[in-house]
């Protein structure tokens, strides 16, 4: 039997008393105290008070209620650029009760809208989808065929403004896709798309210098996506289709042929999966269509047309809780 082992004592602490301190610490709520502001340009301007810990609380809850609120949506458009938000200003005009998300890897959102072609700043819109531009209000010259837009910023800023306005649109910019949520389809006894997995992008991008880092989840049963041709984070989603097995071969994008490009990629534009619609330059890494260059005008068009699909599938569906049960 092993003899019981003595417990030590140290005996400089053993007479050792621990005064708890008295803390005079009180914390208020100051976003009550109004104080007089000046809006006085010739050097009186005076801003109201504020905290720091008054911002913090002010972006953390703002930020994580939108994230609460939008965890369940109707439709997910993963890519913020032209045909993006053609898509998002479309479902949400047309349908102001859906619930839309938008996720767009990159901090400023507009993809390669806020510039012409080899970063030159005017922007060629091939006829009819001038009427859009129209719709929005961004000015334009005529030249017969197509119409030309002074800068592409002034389309990229106006629709990101009319968006982003609406009450049913969220954009959770620097966020990636980083994979699909894939569900049985109660409609084919197959596979369907239910959704996004989510990550911050400076997250995505060190997963191969950092480990564990889990993403997060946003439901919906509809997702629309616009995350353009092959790059860093481009036709990620029939990448990601074709990765799985859920699609046999992505046909790539062939090269430049304006003429025919721009209208295969509206006409294109469709549920490629159940669940998932894919337009824009994406489409083209699928489909094997032409590029079309720095002419946007199916950009526009294919967003506006994905919208359609997306009413038209949910139109068709029953949805509870964001998953199509029939």
């Amino acid at each position: 039997m092993t003899p019981p082992v003595a417990a030590t004592h140290s005996p400089e602490l053993a007479h050792v008393q621990i005064t708890k301190p008295v803390f005079n610490i009180t914390r208020t709520d100051s976003s009550e105290t109004v104080v007089e502001t000046k809006e006085d340009y010739s050097g009186e301007y005076k801003f109201a008070p504020i905290q720091e810990a008054q911002v913090s609380r002010a972006m953390i809850r703002r930020y994580f209620h939108d994230m609460d609120e939008h965890t369940i949506s109707d439709v997910i458009i993963v890519g913020g650029g032209s045909a993006g938000m053609s898509c998002a200003y479309t479902l949400a005009k047309n349908a102001p009760e859906l619930k839309i998300t938008i996720l767009e890897a990159n901090v400023a959102p507009g993809g390669g809208a806020w510039l012409g072609g080899q970063l030159m700043s005017a922007m060629v819109v091939r006829k009819p989808a001038d009427n859009f531009l129209a719709e929005l209000g961004v000015p334009y010259e005529d030249e017969g065929n197509f119409v030309v837009v002074k800068h592409a910023a002034l389309f990229t800023s106006t629709i990101l403004s009319k968006v982003l306005a609406m009450p049913n649109v969220k954009m959770f910019n620097a966020t990636a896709c980083e994979d699909l949520i894939v569900r049985k389809d109660p409609l084919s006894g197959g596979k369907r798309v239910g959704g996004c997995v989510t990550n911050w992008t400076l997250v995505s991008l060190n997963h191969d210098t950092q480990c564990c880092m889990d993403p997060n989840t946003i439901t919906a049963p509809v997702v629309c996506s616009f995350t353009g041709h092959d790059g860093p984070m481009g036709a990620f989603c029939v990448k990601r289709l074709e990765k799985t097995g859920l699609v046999e071969k992505l046909g790539n994008m062939r090269g430049l042929d304006m003429m025919s490009a721009e209208d295969a990629i509206v006409n294109g534009t469709r549920e490629v999966f159940p669940g998932l619609i894919v337009g824009g330059m994406e489409l083209s890494e699928l489909d094997g269509a032409a590029r079309m260059g720095p002419t946007f005008g199916a950009m526009m068009a294919s967003g506006i047309k994905a919208a359609h699909e997306a009413l038209r599938v949910l139109s068709e569906v029953k949805v509870v809780d964001g998953q199509v049960i029939a």
